[in-house]
């Protein structure tokens, strides 16, 4: 007789199997969620295959998956390709016309062989708001609330933030990228960590490489950490590197970077009281939850491509933070998934694009949508973006306002915190469209 252990197991083999995640997606959260117990089953062998022969065909097709797992994209595979996959040293590989394996994506998947049509995205202007105006916080509002109900993405333009700070991020961006692999990859990122620079790498739930490169590095409001960056900086890639992250003629040599997360921060605090009013809830609600934040930001370089029609600078997924605020250049790449078809979001001059993830998903009730993007590539020019992820302290409790809950609208998710989200998206599903009701499937299987 199967012990009640492998019981709960079979439940949630069942809930992967017959979810409506995509089929290679399915498999790896499969075999996150079963490897722990894979030996286990088979003692009970007998009793398994019988199960064959009931009419519940999705849980013997489940059944089958432990038998005789998915060739997709193993974990072993997964690791292998983490030491076979080639260098990605774009001062090379953008002129290769033959493009590895490695980095030729499903037909399903490849980029559009037109050009994609453009997103209808509303460009919010925030000068009389940041100003103490309120003639037109309505009408921003409105467009906020109607964006972010139907996509989640709009862009501000008259920000606040220094145009000559933004300049002088994407310059220092230049100088870290054009640097020899071998200096890059002193900042390496470890496979499961969140920071440091990437490069040739498969995503956690991809068996393809992306083509870009990436530095990641985390930003804090807490006490005693206003010169993280900077220090990451320092501690990574020794005194040599530091001059990089430096533009001296800013006031006391302060970090570029540090100056510009402290940017991001103070204004994914104005959109806060802005979606706040939008969603008719106290307009400080949501500020006062991000006011200490520990965030992401991430430098983003995408090398030209001579068969840009066979790759993606980043595959689809949806972002499991809270806000994300994405400069980009003025190549363009960033498409986003709206009524079944991949559109464009076109660049905007001194514009920030703005765009909703799963977590604050969740804190407005389902209400905002957190929505599949990507990013192109193209064979002339490289594109370049800078994207500050907002994430919420890690004690603070993920739990929508009560006036966005009644009995017409229930609560949907369970109250976590960030960094039990994360550790879901990083070690057990790839962060898309189904992200937060898998996230809920799971807690709920672990409280039980």
């Amino acid at each position: 007789m199967i012990s009640s252990f492998i019981r709960k197991k079979l439940i949630l083999v069942y809930f992967v199997c017959s979810s409506p995640i995509a089929p290679y997606k399915r498999h790896w959260h499969f075999f996150y969620t079963t490897l722990q117990f894979h030996s286990s089953l088979d003692q009970f062998s007998p009793s398994l295959c019988s199960l064959r022969n009931q009419k519940n065909i999705t849980m013997a097709m489940a059944i089958d998956c432990i038998k005789n797992p998915p060739t997709t994209y193993s974990l072993k595979e997964h690791k292998e390709d983490q030491q076979t996959s080639p260098a990605f040293d774009a001062s090379v590989i953008q002129h290769e016309t033959n493009i590895p394996q490695h980095f030729i994506w499903p037909d399903h998947e490849k980029p559009n062989s037109q050009k994609s049509k453009e997103l209808d995205v509303p460009v919010l202007d925030l000068g009389d708001f940041l100003s103490g105006h309120s003639s037109s916080v309505k009408e921003v509002s409105s467009l906020i609330n109607e964006a972010c109900e139907t996509h989640g993405f709009f862009l501000v333009v008259n920000h606040g933030v220094d145009a000559s700070l933004i300049s002088e991020a994407h310059r220092c961006m230049d100088l870290f990228f054009k640097l020899p692999l071998s200096e890059k990859q002193r900042a390496q990122r470890k496979v499961g960590e969140s920071y440091g620079y990437a490069s040739s790498f498969t995503g956690r739930f991809f068996s393809k490489l992306p083509w870009k490169e990436t530095l990641s590095f985390r930003f804090s409001t807490e006490e005693n950490s206003s010169n993280l960056v900077k220090d990451y900086f320092m501690n990574t890639m020794g005194e040599e590197f530091e001059k990089i992250g430096y533009a001296k003629r800013f006031d006391y040599h302060r970090k570029v970077y540090q100056e510009y997360c402290d940017a991001m921060s103070r204004l994914s605090l104005r959109i806060m009281d802005l979606l706040g009013m939008s969603l008719g809830v106290n307009r400080g609600h949501f500020k006062e939850f991000f006011e200490e934040n520990d965030s992401v930001m991430r430098l983003n370089y995408y090398p030209p491509c001579q068969k840009p029609d066979l790759t993606l600078g980043t595959g689809p997924h949806c972002d499991p933070t809270s806000l994300t605020i994405l400069h980009q250049d003025n190549v363009g790449g960033l498409e986003v998934f709206v009524d079944s078809e991949w559109c464009l979001v076109a660049p905007v001059p001194n514009a920030f694009v703005v765009n909703i993830g799963d977590t604050f998903m969740a804190l407005t009730n389902g209400r905002y949508k957190s929505c599949l993007h990507r990013a192109v590539v193209n064979n002339k020019i490289p594109r370049k973006s800078l994207a500050f992820f907002l994430c919420p302290n890690k004690d603070k409790v993920v739990s929508p306002p009560e006036e966005l809950v009644d009995e017409n609208n229930p609560r949907i998710y369970p109250d976590f915190t960030w960094p039990t989200l994360l550790e879901f998206t990083q070690n057990h599903y790839r962060a898309d469209m189904n992200t937060l009701q898998a996230f809920s499937n799971w807690v709920q299987q672990k409280d039980n």
